[in-house]
């Protein structure tokens, strides 16, 4: 049985890279000295990307793989994959939604706990003798605050479940009312805002949600008010919250996603009020590896003829 070429855009981890190199013909597009030469030589070879949600396909690379049947994405985001593209020429797109729900909650209401309680700053509190001579300050309760959703799909409504565990009172911003979930709709993202205490983000990229959280949702949120994205960093206005969180205009943010990961806007480094993680809301094991897993079985689905697991196009 010939070989099947896989076109990979960025590495896995290792026991992924196992099993795909044991089954197919794996061209490393990281590694390539010449990317243009590897897309060249093996143009007519490559039957399948294998990718990563912030790597995605563009709809140059694709066309430029006149065999090209899926693109197997590595993480639940596809913004940066061109679906159009991949829909008009026939080429399949799956990604790995679910398995990677429960871990971004937690890291939602982690950093909501970070932000609210000062636990970065505590930390260093004790670390550095400053307990030594004297309390530190007071700050914010997380139980019963009134916490907004922007955006109740499956991440948002993991992370309701985990805030109903804090008495939170939950409202909730999406394109569409869920009849199947007891929480309050609001229709306007300014209201949602200006009506709660605490603001998680967990909506998905693209157009159509870029910059969603400007300067009029921030000011609506307020001088109390924490904002918390782990959903991407398009659709948070970074000049907008850069400038907020410099004047104190909302208390504080804790932020998994940003524009320009990793090299992000530096003036957050400096800022005190915020918590910062590397797009790492999925990293633990147990996630990673059901990632790969889908991945993995995904491709293997497809070139086996059988119904794709988690189909995008």
């Amino acid at each position: 049985m010939p070989v099947t070429d896989i076109l990979m855009i960025g590495p896995y981890p290792a026991w992924d890279m196992e099993d795909l190199e044991a089954k197919y013909r794996m061209h490393k597009l990281w590694e390539a000295t010449d990317k243009d030469a590897l897309l060249t030589g093996k143009a007519d070879a490559i039957r399948a990307i294998a990718t990563r949600g912030e790597l995605g396909a563009s709809a140059a690379l694709m066309a430029r793989l006149p065999k090209l049947e899926i693109v197997s994405c590595y993480g639940v985001g596809t913004d940066a994959i061109d679906l159009g593209h991949a829909r008009a020429n026939g080429i399949r797109v799956t990604n790995t939604p679910d398995v990677l729900t429960e871990d971004v909650a937690d890291i939602g209401i982690g950093l909501l706990l970070s932000v609210a309680r000062n636990i970065p700053q505590a930390d260093a509190y004790v670390r550095n003798g400053s307990w030594t001579k004297g309390n530190m300050q007071l700050v914010t309760r997380v139980c019963g605050k009134k916490l907004g959703l922007v955006g109740m799909g499956r991440v948002g409504a993991a992370v309701a479940k985990r805030a109903a565990a804090f008495d939170c009172a939950i409202s909730y911003y999406d394109i569409n009312r869920r009849g199947d979930l007891p929480y309050a709709y609001v229709g306007d993202l300014v209201d949602l805002a200006r009506d709660s205490e605490f603001l998680i983000v967990t909506l998905a990229g693209g157009e159509s949600t870029k910059n969603i959280i400007n300067a009029s949702v921030l000011e609506a949120l307020g001088p109390d008010g924490i904002l918390v994205n782990i959903s991407r960093g398009s659709t948070v206005d970074e000049t907008a919250l850069l400038a907020t969180l410099e004047s104190k205009t909302i208390k504080g943010a804790g932020l998994d996603v940003f524009w320009s990961e990793p090299a992000i806007d530096e003036r957050f480094l400096k800022l005190g009020n915020v918590v910062l993680q590397p797009h790492h809301a999925s990293g633990t094991v147990e996630t990673r590896k059901a990632m790969g897993r889908l991945v993995r079985d995904n491709l293997a689905a497809h070139f086996s003829g059988q119904a794709l697991l988690t189909p995008v196009v």
